[in-house]
C-alpha cells in the first residue's frame, strides 16, 4: 500500500493506494473520530459501516463521466444505466467513447443531453485540453471553475469530482439529492429541508464535510459509491 501526498495551498491531502488499485483517503479515521466527537448523529451512523469508506479508481474521465450519467437520477438508476453505458467501449477511455454509436448510447438508458455532453467530455480529454495534473494544485473553487466551464458540467459534478477523484476533504455538495434527503432523515424526522438548514447543520462538520456527505448517503443506501 503506497500513499501519495498532494499539496493544495496549506491543505495536504494524503492518500493511500491499495494492492488491488483502489484509492483511499488517509484522513478517514481522524474525520470520524471529529465527526463521532462533534454530531450525535455521526456518531450513531459512522460505526454502522465498520472499515467502510471513500474509494477512487483514480481516473478522472470515468469520475467525471459517472458523475454526468448520474445527474438528476437514483444512485441505483445511476449504477444500472453505467452498467450498460460501460460495457459498450472495448474499455472506457476518451478515443473509445468517440467511437461508440450515438443510438447505442441511448439504447444504455442516456438522454440526448447526456450523450452531447458525454461526447464534449471526451473531445477536451482527448483533444489534451484536460491536463489533471495540475488540478492536484488547485483550490477547490479554482478547479469547479474550470470545470464549469465544460459543456454539461455543473457545480454538483464538479463538486463530485473533487469528493471521489481528488477526494479533498471539506466539501459539502448542497445540489445533492442524497445528501438533502440524508439529513432530512436523520436530522429532521423525515421533514423537507432547506439549502440554509443543511448548511447550518452541516456547520458541525467541517473541516470533514466531504465524510459527513459519505455518510448522509450511505445512510439512504448502504453499498457505498465509488467513481
Amino acid at each position: 500500500m503506497r500513499n501519495r501526498i498532494a499539496q493544495v495551498g496549506k491543505a495536504v491531502v494524503t492518500t493511500k493506494k491499495t494492492t488491488n488499485g483502489v484509492t483511499t483517503p488517509a484522513y478517514w479515521a481522524d474525520a470520524c473520530a471529529h465527526l463521532c466527537k462533534r454530531d450525535r448523529v455521526m456518531k450513531r451512523l459512522i460505526p454502522r459501516f465498520g472499515e467502510a469508506c471513500l474509494e477512487s479508481r483514480g481516473d478522472a474521465f470515468v469520475t467525471l463521466a459517472r458523475s454526468i450519467v448520474g445527474q438528476q437520477i437514483s444512485v441505483k438508476a445511476a449504477q444500472s444505466v453505467w452498467n450498460r453505458f460501460e460495457a459498450l467501449p472495448r474499455r472506457m477511455a476518451p478515443g473509445q467513447v468517440l467511437k461508440l454509436k450515438v443510438d447505442d448510447m441511448r439504447a444504455a438508458g442516456l438522454s440526448a443531453r447526456k450523450v452531447e455532453y458525454l461526447v464534449d467530455l471526451a473531445l477536451h480529454f482527448d483533444n489534451g485540453v484536460i491536463h489533471v495534473e495540475q488540478w492536484q494544485q488547485m483550490d477547490d473553487e479554482a478547479i469547479i471553475a474550470e470545470l464549469v466551464a465544460i459543456r454539461g458540467i455543473g457545480r454538483w459534478t464538479a463538486e463530485m469530482f473533487l469528493i471521489f477523484h481528488l477526494m479533498r476533504p471539506d466539501v459539502l455538495p448542497l445540489d445533492d439529492l442524497g445528501l438533502i434527503k440524508g439529513i432530512s432523515v436523520n436530522y429532521f424526522s423525515g421533514e423537507p429541508v432547506s439549502r440554509i438548514e443543511a448548511r447550518e447543520v452541516a456547520e458541525a462538520w467541517a473541516p470533514w464535510r466531504s465524510v459527513a456527505t459519505w455518510y448522509m448517503w450511505r445512510a439512504l443506501d448502504p453499498t457505498p459509491v465509488s467513481y
